[in-house]
């Protein structure tokens, strides 16, 4: 199976638990799964605007990038954080590559827009040319994405180089998912899934579902994000496995792919059909 993993900043910013989830990679890639790494920085990035002087402004949950912030997002994220990622899965046995989108044409962005907000340098996936990671997965490497990347240009566009642009890790990973070929899209988290009303774990999600969880005020603050990417990666990978499921476990990723572990997404028929099913023994 081709298995794309999501994982948030918050797993990777201390030693003892980036260790622990390179082991439970590792297990996985053993277990004879290519894995394509997607990852996130958010907390790491704020450190460094903080210590620079910079200001963090964010709307509806994305960082406004003006030109000095996106050069700190891309030495933070294509720089520290990627390359800290792929020491250690070097020291637990994988062969890893640290990519971002301008590394061999991978990905491209297009500036985000909403409105009322000019969020600057924030951008979402492009084009993908899947060739580079084919060929990484094909030799046996584990591709690590950064997701920062230049804005695709029109062949006849001139001008000054643009800063990378921003790219929310979460949203990328459906696009990536389905343009690389993924059988799975797991979304690796601090948490043990999507919880109800009594804080007991909801197995299997729909997107209806999902949105009366919003209205009746279960599912909020933070997990609001979690709930739309899971959504974004269903609806471009209609067919593939998509989970949120918990990071802090040294065999994470063969846990995610069990049915009694986090929370599945699925679309609203499937979930009808299997009743159906169900319902006629």
């Amino acid at each position: 199976m081709r298995i794309l993993v999501k994982i948030g900043g918050a797993q990777l910013e201390q030693p003892a638990a980036r260790a622990q989830l390179c082991q439970a990679l590792a297990a996985a890639y053993r277990d004879g799964h290519q894995l394509v790494i997607v990852h996130g920085g958010g907390n790491q990035i704020r450190q460094l605007t903080k210590a620079l002087g910079l200001v963090d402004r964010y709307h509806e949950g994305l960082r406004i990038t003006d030109a000095a912030t996106a050069d700190v997002v891309l030495m933070t994220l294509a720089g520290s954080v990627n390359k800290a990622l792929v020491r250690s899965l070097g020291e637990h046995g994988l062969d890893a590559v640290g990519l971002s989108g301008a590394d061999g044409g991978l990905f491209s962005a297009a500036p985000l827009v909403r409105p009322g907000v000019d969020l600057g340098f924030v951008g979402a996936i492009d084009e993908v040319r899947a060739d580079l990671v084919e060929l990484l997965l094909q030799s046996g490497r584990v591709p690590v994405l950064a997701t920062v990347a230049p804005r695709r240009r029109a062949a006849d566009e001139t001008g000054a180089d643009e800063p990378f642009y921003n790219l929310n890790a979460d949203h990328a990973a459906g696009p990536l998912c389905r343009a690389l070929g993924c059988d799975a899209a797991l979304f690796l988290s601090d948490i043990p899934g999507v919880l109800g009303r009594e804080r007991e774990l909801l197995p299997v999600l729909t997107p209806t579902r999902c949105a009366q969880l919003v209205q009746e005020g279960i599912a909020t603050g933070g997990m609001l994000p979690k709930l739309e990417a899971a959504l974004l990666a269903l609806r471009d990978n209609p067919r593939a496995l998509v989970k949120i499921a918990p990071a802090n476990r040294e065999d994470a990723v063969r846990q995610a792919l069990l049915a009694d572990v986090g929370t599945r997404f699925v679309a609203d028929q499937d979930m009808q059909q299997t009743q159906t099913e169900s319902a006629h023994g």
